[in-house]
């Protein structure tokens, strides 16, 4: 036995036979190491093998012979874990290399079988499940500010099934189970998920103001990439795009009128006298209507200044707030045509 020396429970007696035959039944409990594969925990199946024997007698002082090839499970109690497939019992014969004796033993194998539902319930769909949420990373949108804490929660809860896992297989490095390695690279592409979600977020949150599209990125994710997914520019998009620059190249050919708003037509012809106009000959008793006309002269020419000086003060003003009108409307159609595409 594997946990020291075999101690008879209780005295039975022991049936002496008319050939030679001793049937002795001593009540006792067994315990034996067995080596566990673990490859397809939960779903595995183990042999295991007991091995009765004499250490002392050879096989000319005693032999053993087995009565019944399959063992009697009349008094076996069922497990909630395991069930017993097949148990047999083997008759075999070996020579060991310390003596010259053959030395007789019977061993039974026991084929046993782990019950998965337990496991099936309580791990491996709430793993499937948490693995399948990785995902739907990709389809939150960029706006809601809760892609990252996404997945942070499933790699965390990734962490805690393996912990699980861990404790529950026995520890060996023989070979590593499978639902193992399925968490271990579920782990791997859920940090996958978590570094492109963060470039995902860096490129969403850029905008015209702060940075400039390099050449590289819109000629991979514009040009080369659609046309290896079989895709198409939207109709209406190209249309945008062509109003987009006629509207540019009109604003850029309109003449600026702004400077000929306040400017009076009949200004330049009533203000400033015509040398035709202007008397050849001044006779004295016109002194009076010469001084109005002088007057009058001076009055616009006073006027014509005034005008000037006004139209040189509000003219720069003006200029600004249409080109600052100018810079908004195109600011906001490239933003609309930025958001199209």
């Amino acid at each position: 036995s594997a946990d020291g020396d075999f101690a008879v429970t209780h005295l039975t007696k022991a049936h002496l036979f008319y050939d030679g035959r001793i049937k002795w039944m001593p009540p006792a409990i067994y315990k034996s190491s067995c080596s566990i594969d673990v490859t397809f925990f939960p779903f595995d199946q183990q042999n295991c093998t007991m091995k009765f024997g004499s250490w002392t007698y050879d096989k000319a002082k005693i032999d053993l012979v087995s009565m019944h090839s399959h063992v009697d499970q009349l008094d076996y109690w069922e497990s909630g874990e395991w069930v017993i497939i097949n148990a047999v019992g083997n008759y075999n014969s070996k020579k060991y290399e310390c003596c010259t004796e053959i030395y007789p033993d019977i061993t039974y194998s026991f084929i046993i079988r782990r019950l998965p539902l337990f496991y099936t319930i309580n791990l491996i769909i709430p793993c499937l499940l948490i693995s399948c949420l990785t995902v739907l990373v990709f389809y939150l949108p960029s706006e809601c500010g809760e892609k990252i804490t996404l997945c942070i929660s499933v790699l965390l809860s990734l962490t805690v099934f393996l912990l699980l896992i861990t404790e529950i297989i026995p520890s060996t490095s023989l070979v590593i189970p499978l639902i193992g390695e399925y968490l271990l690279f579920t782990m791997i592409f859920v940090t996958l998920s978590i570094i492109i979600t963060v470039f995902v977020l860096n490129v969403h949150h850029r905008s015209p103001r702060t940075h400039t599209m390099p050449d590289w990125v819109r000629r991979i994710f514009l040009d080369i990439v659609p046309r290896l997914l079989f895709m198409k520019r939207p109709s209406t998009v190209k249309d945008n795009c062509k109003k987009l620059i006629e509207s540019m190249h009109k604003i850029a050919n309109t003449p600026r009128l702004w400077a000929e708003i306040d400017v009076d037509p009949n200004f330049t012809t009533s203000s400033s006298p015509s040398p035709q106009k202007q008397p050849q000959h001044r006779r004295p008793q016109c002194k009076c209507k010469c001084k109005k006309s002088e007057a009058a002269a001076a009055a616009g020419s006073k006027t014509h200044s005034t005008k000037e000086q006004h139209l040189v003060l509000m003219s720069p003003a003006l200029k600004l707030a249409v080109e600052g009108v100018h810079y908004i409307a195109d600011h906001l159609r490239a933003e609309d045509a930025d958001f199209s595409v």
